[in-house]
């Protein structure tokens, strides 16, 4: 095989607020496989509070480059295996290639993804749509932009219970709420019950990813299904999170690709746990490995090609919150890279 890669600053369309911050872009790295004269196409965000900068991914790439190009590629799931031993310190890097290796494998066999995995195109959720952490006026402002059946709230300031009656007095949505670890257990034990009265769905991830002692008195008084993201990581972490939450949010670029995912799922199912899979506000090319898992899941969030000013395919489409899978090959998507290579 032979790889190429390319670097991006992702605009977005407004700045991107949740409880650890605000940016106004989003880092990613394209990875570009070719095997056989067909190319293969996967995608990692870099995430700050996880540490893996998009330069990091580029040095990782190029320290083991004779070792990823010299595989003879025949079985994604074997690839993982392979990368996940040869780079144990990246998942995001892994996520990446991992992605890749599935988009040719689809087109091989000249299959996509979700037929492959002997998996219904006509089944699954619809995503969500994220309003950020802003003043009110704002994250009212960015519903009426956009109207949308599900959104999803970020909360996480003082402002949390004022935030959600005032939203809710614009829109008859579903409401989700993201407090990204942001509350202790005393706030959410407050805001959770108003929120249920507010029609909200669930509630993820509420606590720091590490009070488990908090979790487990949460999950006995919450009138509200919590859904584990920080906590739920790796594929450890799945049994880890039972008794603590009623289901799991996956992201691709930190359990490290479709391959550790799709296992996470099962695993999940096995423990009665409901599944959603998440968005790291990836562009069209990691949205379309979530697009793929669809059919398995009870939620979905991959909104990212929504929020972003250009996106860097074609292939997936949105339709009022039901995602258009791609039919194509592999991840049926077109890389087109439309901004100037970083």
């Amino acid at each position: 095989m032979q790889f190429k890669y390319y670097a991006y600053e992702l605009a977005f369309r407004h700045p991107f607020t949740i409880s650890r911050g605000t940016k106004t872009h989003q880092p990613t790295l394209i990875v570009e496989l070719e095997h056989r004269g067909i190319k293969g196409y996967g995608e990692a965000p870099a995430i700050s509070y996880y540490h893996i900068p998009v330069e990091k991914m580029i040095a990782d790439l190029e320290a083991k480059r004779p070792f990823i190009e010299r595989y003879a590629l025949t079985d994604p799931e074997r690839y993982w295996h392979y990368l996940h031993h040869l780079i144990p310190d990246n998942s995001f890097l892994v996520c990446a290639l991992d992605m890749a290796a599935w988009d040719i494998a689809g087109k091989l066999r000249q299959q996509p993804l979700y037929n492959m995995w002997k998996l219904d195109p006509a089944a699954g959720p619809m995503t969500d749509f994220t309003i950020g952490i802003d003043t009110i006026d704002k994250m009212v402002a960015k519903i009426q932009e956009r109207p949308w059946p599900i959104y999803k709230i970020k909360l996480g300031s003082p402002d949390d219970i004022a935030i959600m009656r005032a939203l809710r007095q614009h829109t008859a949505a579903v409401f989700r709420v993201d407090a990204n670890a942001g509350w202790t257990l005393e706030q959410a034990l407050e805001i959770i019950p108003v929120l249920k009265e507010l029609n909200v769905e669930f509630v993820e991830q509420p606590l720091a990813k590490e009070d488990w002692e908090g979790m487990k008195v949460l999950f006995q008084q919450s009138p509200l299904p919590l859904i584990a993201d920080e906590s739920c990581v790796r594929e450890a972490d799945v049994e880890k999170c039972r008794g603590y939450f009623h289901g799991i949010n996956i992201k691709l670029t930190k359990c490290s690709g479709i391959t550790p995912a799709r296992r996470m799922i099962a695993a999940a199912r096995g423990w009665g746990m409901k599944v959603m899979v998440g968005s790291m506000n990836e562009s069209s090319v990691g949205s379309a490995a979530i697009a793929h898992l669809l059919p398995g899941l009870d939620y979905v969030d991959m909104d990212g090609p929504l929020l972003l000013k250009e996106d860097l395919a074609t292939g997936v489409a949105f339709d009022q919150g039901k995602v258009q899978i791609p039919r194509a090959p592999g991840l049926g998507i077109d890389f087109t890279g439309l901004y100037e290579k970083v």
